[in-house]
């Protein structure tokens, strides 16, 4: 039997699936999108039967990901998809057990939008919640990187972007009162680019 395994996992991304093999993101968990784009990383969710949320200001993309919940989980009320920006959700304070940020928080235009972004987004994590979040970094490409202001850098592949690093993301995992589930991982995409996987978990 051949099995469609883009059918089954549609595009997500492969740090996520690893949470997912590691049973951290667990059948009967309440999951919440935000920043979902059109959906890449619900499809397995909705097709399990998963409580997913999602949230994206762009309107496109929430209407891709509603036709996607039509499909797969037609019963998932249409509210639970809504068009808004994560660092203004009108989702209740801790109402998913995982939160995702994928490829998000790195298009803050500076230091200030960036925490209000993170604060929005942290503040749905229920206690003893996960924060699944990749983001770009400076990690392993310092010296390629040139500084814009207010942590957003020019990057080689041509794109500005609101870059972290291990010990800026440290000291937010100590001033939200969260810890590391996983050592702080980067990926170096031939000295273009590095997105980093930062997995935290609420403190009760």
């Amino acid at each position: 039997m051949t099995t469609d395994l883009a059918a089954l996992f549609g595009g997500i991304d492969v740090y996520l699936f690893d949470q997912l093999l590691r049973g951290r993101i667990a059948p009967g968990m309440r999951v919440l999108d935000a920043g979902s784009g059109r959906g890449r990383n619900l499809v397995f969710l909705l097709r399990e039967g998963y409580e997913v949320f999602a949230l994206d200001p762009n309107p496109t993309a929430v209407a891709a990901v509603r036709d996607l919940a039509r499909r797969l989980a037609p019963a998932l009320p249409e509210t639970n998809v809504r068009c808004e920006p994560v660092d203004a959700s009108t989702f209740p304070d801790a109402c998913a057990d995982v939160v995702i940020s994928n490829a998000v928080l790195h298009f803050a235009l500076d230091e200030t939008r960036f925490l209000d972004m993170l604060r929005g987004t942290w503040r749905l994590v229920a206690p003893d919640g996960l924060l699944f979040c990749r983001l770009a970094s400076s990690i392993g490409i310092e010296r390629l990187v040139r500084p814009l202001g207010g942590r957003r850098f020019a990057l080689p592949d041509g794109t500005g972007r609101f870059l972290v690093d291990e010990a800026y993301l440290a000291g937010l995992t100590e001033e939200l009162g969260g810890r590391l589930l996983d050592p702080i991982k980067t990926t170096v995409v031939q000295g273009q680019r590095a997105m980093t996987t930062w997995v935290v978990r609420k403190g009760s």
